[in-house]
Formats: C-alpha cells, sequence, structure tokens
C-alpha cells in the first residue's frame, strides 16, 4: 500500500510516504509556517523521488490537530483534494498521539504529556501511559502553561514532557521536580503512517482545534467537486 502522510499542525510543514515494498521517506519541507506555499511541492517532490504517481497513493493520513489553525486548513485541504483525485483512503490522527507514538518508538516508559504551542500563551495537551503500548489517560485539552505546571507540580510522579510547546515553555515546566524532557518538536509523519496504516478510513474529517474562537469546518471526500 502506498501511503503519504501530512503533517501540518505546527509551524513546520512535513511529509512521508511508505510504499507497496515497504521503503519509508519524510521530508520536512519548511519550519517557518509557509505551509501553503510549501506543502504542495514538497509531496510532489516526495513522490518523485519515489518514482510513483499521485494517482498511486492508496491512503492518506492527515494530522487534524490540535495545532494552528491556518497550517491544519492546508494539511486538510490537501489531504482531501489527494484522496479524491487518487480514489484513495482518508484517514485522521492527532498531533499529540502522533508525538506520544514518537516518544514511544524512541523508548520512552511511563507517563508522557505530549504539549504542543497553541499561542496566545496556551498549550494543547494530552497525557499518555507509555508501557507495553500507548495509551492514552485522557482527552485533549486547552490550558495556560502556569496551569500545566501547578498540575504536575501537585503530582509526585515522575513525568515527562514532550513536543514543540514543552520547548517553548521548558523553564517554566521545568520547575515540576519529576518532570524530564523528551525532545521533539515536529509530530513525526513517518509515526502518522504507522498509526494510519491499520486505521479505519473516513468520509470526513473534523478538525480539533479546541478553542471557541477558531473556526470549526468539515472537510469530507463524500462528494467531489462539480
Amino acid at each position: 500500500m502506498n501511503i503519504l502522510a501530512i503533517e501540518t499542525a505546527t509551524p513546520a510543514c512535513a511529509v512521508a510516504l511508505r510504499t507497496r515494498d515497504g521503503v519509508e521517506r519524510a521530508l520536512i519541507v519548511d519550519r517557518e509556517r509557509h505551509h501553503t506555499e510549501a506543502l504542495a511541492p514538497g509531496v510532489d517532490r516526495l513522490l518523485r523521488e519515489a518514482g510513483i504517481a499521485a494517482k498511486s497513493i492508496d491512503r492518506v493520513v492527515v494530522d487534524r490537530g490540535p495545532g494552528l489553525f491556518t497550517g491544519l486548513r492546508v494539511g486538510l485541504a490537501t489531504a482531501v483534494g489527494l484522496a479524491l483525485g487518487a480514489s484513495a483512503d482518508l484517514v485522521a490522527v492527532t498531533s499529540l498521539e502522533v508525538l506520544a507514538l514518537g516518544a514511544f518508538s524512541a523508548g520512552v516508559r511511563g507517563r508522557l504529556v505530549c504539549v504542543v504551542d497553541a499561542r496566545r500563551g496556551e498549550l494543547f495537551t494530552q497525557s499518555f501511559a507509555l508501557e507495553d503500548a500507548v495509551r492514552a489517560l485522557d482527552e485533549a485539552t486547552v490550558s495556560a502553561a502556569g496551569a500545566l505546571v501547578a498540575t504536575w507540580a501537585a503530582d509526585e510522579g515522575a513525568v515527562t514532557f514532550s513536543g514543540d510547546g514543552a520547548a517553548r515553555y521548558a523553564a517554566a515546566l521545568g520547575e515540576v521536580a519529576t518532570a524530564s524532557f523528551f525532545d521533539q518538536i515536529v509530530p513525526s509523519p513517518l509515526e502518522a503512517i504507522h498509526l494510519g496504516a491499520t486505521r479505519e478510513p473516513v468520509t470526513e474529517v473534523v478538525p480539533l482545534y479546541l478553542r471557541e474562537a477558531d473556526a470549526v469546518a468539515n472537510f469530507s471526500t463524500r462528494e467531489r467537486p462539480a
């Protein structure tokens, strides 16, 4: 199965591809929030390097957030367009679960808090238990950095923070006596492929914005444009 993954939840824009022979490639095409300009050329470059046409894609995996509003819209619209054009499956993952799987694959174990920078002094967060597998401990939420520090400072157990939000607020989160950090700024599109390879396809993707101030749009493959 040719599987393409699109990652645009953070300031970085990244893509990955697994071809039918099992070869995997990944590419960070931009790190400065130029998703609109960088994504399509990045996908084209990745497909050309693999020697396959866009119409040969069997499955498109896209990060639906939480993350930056504009980046998510660009990524979702591109994913839907590619899925339509190739009659491919469309699968959604979240930025936080991709970060969790990335940490797990690197050998991190115990409690993990994945933290995506939401700007406006806020963070998108979700907690996971990394044991024999990755297990979510709560739902994704948005909170202020100070609130996150207070929550985990009151907890006596060890915890690992990961994500671009953890890097940005490392000084504050470092006040948690039991905290450690796993450096992982961009949710890996390869990990998105690993998550999405066996996930059930969807006909509609709902962006995970988490804030009322962000507009909510559904991205669907149910109908082709006239």
